[in-house]
């Protein structure tokens, strides 16, 4: 079991001394180009926040790890019809494809059902792009195991996947920044580029829920979520939390969900606000507001 775990931990571990070194040049590149009139560079509060978020994010991931490795060893023993061998190149490719493609559609979750979105909002809370907020990661990582658990089931070893994932999160890591434009064309139709990236993370009505790729950015072009990047994003929430405060950052959302939960009428509205995506209203409330638009704009 110990040898096992070491096959899972190591590619990450050995990545975080490397992660904090890109920062640190990015942030020193920054500061000499002076550009301080725009979000981009560094703020310190900023970057503190993200990185205590990235290190409590590492204790969470830990124990989800350890939790979902024995579910799916189960799975894998008594439910797989087969087991793809570890030892061949072609598995490793195959798996690596999967897995971006099951980060895809939890990445999809995460921002179209309120539930998910209250777990994945604290990774968009800040208001900057840059490798530090990469580090900015979520304290509930429930959801992807529900992504996951078809894995082993198609016959690929438990703990393969955690490999594949680390390996996906270490390149999503070098997409989070605005030193680098654009990439040849071929690359920027296949792969998830910081382009690409940057428009992921707009809170500007055009580039909101788009770009959900981990690796490769052909899901979000098959499946109609794909935007160009036009101009500067605004980064951040469409509603901003206005604190740095870890635990509101991490949880405010699950608390707004429990109090629309208590106000709501009946079951369907109170699912709607579980489930729904984000900024669900029940039908009543929506034509209410939307009545009140039309007629604040009768009244000019």
């Amino acid at each position: 079991m110990l040898a096992v775990w070491d096959h899972v931990e190591n590619p990450l571990a050995y990545a975080i001394p490397f992660f904090f070194a890109f920062v640190g040049i990015e942030a020193a590149l920054l500061r000499v180009a002076g550009d301080h009139e725009t979000r981009t560079g560094y703020s310190a509060i900023d970057t503190r926040t993200s990185v205590s978020m990235g290190l409590g994010a590492l204790v969470f991931a830990t124990v989800a790890k350890l939790a979902t490795m024995v579910l799916f060893v189960v799975m894998s023993t008594y439910a797989a019809p087969w087991h793809i061998p570890t030892g061949t190149w072609w598995s490793w490719v195959l798996l690596f494809v999967v897995v971006d493609l099951a980060w895809y559609c939890n990445h999809r979750f995460s921002h179209r059902v309120r539930i998910g979105w209250a777990a994945h909002q604290a990774h968009h809370s800040s208001e900057y792009f840059n490798l530090g907020t990469a580090l900015r990661q979520k304290w509930n990582p429930w959801s992807e195991a529900i992504f996951w658990l078809p894995l082993p089931v198609l016959g690929f070893a438990p703990w393969t996947i955690y490999v594949a994932f680390a390996f996906n999160l270490i390149y999503q890591f070098f997409t989070h920044t605005e030193t680098i434009s654009r990439l040849p064309r071929p690359l920027e139709f296949v792969l998830n580029t910081p382009s690409h990236h940057r428009v992921h993370h707009g809170s500007d009505p055009e580039y909101l829920d788009r770009n959900y790729g981990g690796i490769l950015i052909i899901w979000d072009r098959m499946f109609g979520t794909f935007q160009q990047e036009m101009h500067t994003p605004t980064y951040g929430l469409t509603k901003p939390v206005g604190t740095y405060n870890v635990l509101k950052l991490q949880y405010h959302e699950y608390g707004n969900i429990i109090r629309d939960v208590r106000t709501a009428r009946g079951w369907r509205d109170k699912l709607g606000h579980i489930f729904g995506p984000p900024g669900w209203q029940p039908r009543r409330l929506a034509e209410q507001q939307t009545a009140a638009g039309e007629l604040i704009g009768a009244m000019r």
